[in-house]
């Protein structure tokens, strides 16, 4: 059996996803910009695909959903764009806030900004790897400009509190981004409810093509392009749309947002079915609360267990798991959330994330639970045999 549980790195495509977007590659291929009629065959397709990410999303008329090609290039665009349209013409005003445990995308190009004269405060996890709204305007002074801070982390499933720390931003003047790549299908993302000036997401993490994503921009606080050429997306992104993949990120947005009652009964079950077993596994951790989590992802450590020897064990019984984020793991490094919570270091190596689908069954967990709970033994006695032969050395 074959098991995949790294959704949380990106999902397979929605079947109903990949048929809505066949048509594109082959009748309807004119650039809905052009004016002849293969390209106007497109445009209402095009509408109705935006359409439904408004819908999807609770965004209002007057704001915009600018396309993209990934969520990297989209929290790209709100940090250097906040950088150029903001702090460059007002120095005294370049300070931005996030936290320690953020994607790649958002750490290494504030690390860039920073080396621009762009002044970062990290604002570490609490124990259980959540964040908190006091810990978070506590970071803000003067001269804070922008607070970014994600919805869901992608390594624990941690929710932030995204509403309320937006809500603290407004009453400040400073302008809110949430990178939203971990919530849209997992929990309610509602933009009327909870009013941010910036959200990013990409496709791939919700059963949509890879290579497609978006920014949420709220009326009146549009950014410097990064890409300048056409007048694709009413200039604020140059660019021949890609309209298959726009269409397949409809969809997948659609059903993805009519699954989360499923991924909240459903997969929660599921989820925590596999997470029981796994904690009645000696020196067995897992982070942060399961009511304070998406009800997909299991971050847990094994104590005395590397967390990479664990995965090719669980490999060869085709079951595919990471070590974290899969924008990082080639570099094999100590877990980024287990070091932020300020656990034993020897944990932060031993770290592994298991992340469920919609698509994932019942027959799947059962047989993930037989195949981790020997993984741990066979690993756990070779532990102890070398700890034995050493000490008798």
């Amino acid at each position: 059996m074959k098991v995949y549980l790294d959704n949380n790195a990106t999902t397979k495509i929605d079947p109903l996803v990949k048929v809505k977007m066949q048509p594109f590659f082959e009748d309807l291929y004119g650039n809905p910009n052009s004016l002849h009629q293969f390209g106007m065959d497109v445009r209402p397709h095009l509408n109705e695909a935006l359409g439904s990410m408004y819908d999807a999303l609770h965004v209002r008329d007057e704001d915009d959903i600018l396309i993209t090609s990934c969520a990297t290039e989209s929290n790209n665009a709100v940090l250097k764009g906040i950088f150029f349209k903001y702090i460059l013409s007002n120095p005294e005003k370049n300070h931005i806030v996030t936290t320690s445990v953020e994607h790649p995308s958002v750490l290494d190009t504030l690390s860039f900004l920073s080396e621009h004269g762009v002044d970062v405060t990290y604002v570490d996890v609490d124990n259980e790897g959540g964040i908190s709204l006091e810990a978070m305007m506590a970071a803000v002074t003067d001269k804070t400009i922008l607070i970014s801070m994600m919805w869901a982390n992608n390594e624990t499933g941690m929710i932030f509190p995204v509403k309320e720390v937006s809500e603290a931003a407004k009453e400040k003047g400073i302008l809110f981004h949430t990178d939203a790549v971990q919530a849209i299908g997992k929990i309610p993302v509602n933009l009327t409810d909870i009013d941010v000036d910036y959200m990013t997401f990409s496709a791939h993490k919700f059963h949509g093509p890879k290579g497609i994503g978006g920014l949420y921009v709220k009326k009146g606080k549009s950014l410097p392009n990064l890409f300048h050429g056409g007048e694709q997306m009413g200039g604020k992104r140059a660019g021949t749309l890609n309209v298959a993949y726009i269409v397949g990120m409809g969809l997948a947005m659609k059903q993805a947002v009519g699954h989360v009652e499923k991924m909240n009964i459903d997969v929660r079950r599921l989820r925590d079915k596999l997470e029981d077993a796994i904690s009645k596994i000696a020196d067995t951790i897992v982070v942060g609360p399961r009511e304070k989590r998406t009800p997909n992802t299991i971050l847990v450590s094994l104590k005395g267990i590397e967390g990479e020897s664990m995965l090719w064990d669980l490999n060869r019984a085709g079951i595919a798991a990471s070590t974290g984020s899969a924008c990082a793991s080639e570099s094999l490094h100590a877990n980024p959330v287990m070091s932020a919570i300020g656990e034993d270091p020897e944990l932060a190596h031993t770290a592994m994330r298991l992340s469920l689908s919609r698509f994932t069954t019942e027959e799947e967990i059962d047989y993930v639970i037989e195949m981790f709970t020997k993984a741990a033994e066979r690993l756990r006695a070779i532990s102890s045999t070398y700890a034995y032969t050493n000490k008798a050395s």
